[in-house]
């Protein structure tokens, strides 16, 4: 591995885990986030710091924001974007990822705006269910945080290659010398098993995409690692002229850890093969997954935040009977 990746990962540690979860699901039925949080994404905004999530209610996903004094403590302030008419693209679904933010991960965390506007993307499934059918991918603009206004989907897994075609995720999208790069994962298959890895399209006028001849930039490891099954999540920011992305494996033992790869040119990407969070031990909070990273920095302190899920056996928590728990936490670079 390059040696100015190695003095970096150093930096990107966080070792500390908080014990609980920062975000849980409701447990009531017919809200937004009755079975489960997911997909955290962490910002400042107007002194007052963010976390944009999914809310999982059995139908499908829809789109909430949380805010915090301390990155510790989040409250729910409900919905931003919700499921839109019968027969909309976003009819069953609707997750936002991501939004166009600082690059500098030591920086300040702020949204950037682009053509006056914050800019995100999006993706939804085409079937009630949990992640039921092929979802695309689309832009959403937004001049307060709380409103947005969607475009049509942009992004399709039938216009892919096979590495693609059983239906896409996640997309992370990012501004570099004019040209938007968005980094998403995908499937290969759309029934189980399948295997996911991270891909990108680029663009000049966030009209006309192109997906990378290198595509799927990031694949997934060996068998018997722990990015066997999914390399997936991505998460891109950047430290002085390194390129970081965070993201999530899978692997063939039942469990999802989060890792970190770097580039010095957002295309070719090595991994450091290191699992920068890690599961917990039985009956901890991320037991079974502990996936989905949201880098964010503060005083001198990196935060990472994730999806921690453990298993319920089928137990009952208010008005919902759960096999797994599912919500978000956070791991820090130095004691809490």
């Amino acid at each position: 591995m390059d040696n100015s990746f190695v003095k970096l990962i150093k930096r990107l540690r966080t070792p500390y885990k908080y014990p609980k979860i920062v975000l849980s699901p409701s447990f009531k039925q017919r809200e937004y986030d009755s079975h489960a949080v997911d997909g955290p994404f962490v910002f400042e905004y107007e002194g007052c710091f963010y976390m944009t999530h999914i809310g999982w209610d059995s139908i499908g996903y829809r789109t909430g924001l949380a805010s915090s004094n301390d990155l510790i403590h989040w409250k729910k302030e409900g919905i931003i974007i919700d499921r839109g008419p019968k027969g909309s693209t976003t009819e069953f679904n609707i997750a936002l990822t991501w939004i166009v933010r600082d690059n500098n991960l030591f920086g300040n965390g702020q949204l950037k705006k682009i053509n006056g506007r914050f800019l995100g993307t999006y993706h939804s499934y085409p079937n009630p269910g949990y992640e039921s059918g092929p979802a695309s991918i689309g832009l959403c603009w937004s001049d307060d945080i709380r409103c947005w206004e969607l475009e049509d989907p942009l992004l399709y897994s039938s216009d892919g290659a096979d590495w693609e075609i059983g239906g896409l995720y996640k997309s992370c999208l990012i501004e570099n010398n004019g040209i938007f790069y968005m980094f998403y994962n995908a499937k290969n298959k759309t029934e189980w098993p399948w295997i996911e890895q991270i891909g990108v399209v680029v663009s000049k006028d966030l009209k006309k995409w192109t997906r990378v001849k290198e595509n799927p930039v990031l694949t997934v490891g060996p068998p018997g690692s722990f990015d066997d099954i999914f390399a997936s999540d991505p998460c891109v920011c950047k430290s002085d002229e390194i390129w970081i992305m965070f993201y999530f494996g899978n692997s063939s033992d039942g469990h999802a850890r989060d890792s970190v790869a770097f580039s010095k040119d957002l295309i070719h990407w090595e991994k450091s093969n290191e699992i920068l969070v890690n599961v917990g031990s039985e009956g901890s909070i991320d037991s079974k997954y502990a996936h989905k990273p949201a880098v964010f920095f503060r005083d001198k302190k990196l935060y990472h935040f994730y999806c921690a899920v453990s298993k319920t056996n089928n137990k009952k928590i208010g008005d919902i009977e759960h096999n797994e728990i599912r919500g978000i936490t956070v791991s820090t670079s130095k004691s809490i």
